[in-house]
């Protein structure tokens, strides 16, 4: 069985907040990533990323979505025979892969 022992009243009070930690420092790349990012304000502006020896796709991709989240600029990505296109997201640069969007009763 549980034990029980009587204790301050001041305990049940709420406990001051902790600070957050700022979290991990952005890397020089991904901030130079997030400025190219930012460059894209219109539609006929793309850029081809050319991947370096040694660089996983799957990895410079994530980089690229992070940048754009951080950015707050919405892009799409392609693959290009060296790498991949980023340009603005467009309805027509969107997927249509998934399931289909259920109609909402009006």
């Amino acid at each position: 069985m549980a034990k029980f022992r009587k204790v301050d009243p001041s305990s049940m009070d709420p406990q001051p907040k902790k600070v957050a930690s700022p979290g991990r420092q952005v890397s020089p790349e991904q901030l130079a990533i997030i400025k190219k990012v930012k460059s894209i304000t219109d539609p006929s502006i793309v850029y081809e990323v050319v991947l370096e020896s040694g660089e996983k796709p799957l990895t410079v991709r994530q980089q690229l979505l992070r940048a754009s989240k951080a950015a707050g600029v919405e892009i799409a990505v392609r693959k290009s025979p060296n790498g991949f296109y980023v340009g603005l997201m467009t309805p027509e640069r969107r997927s249509n892969r998934g399931r289909k969007a259920t109609p909402k009763a009006a």
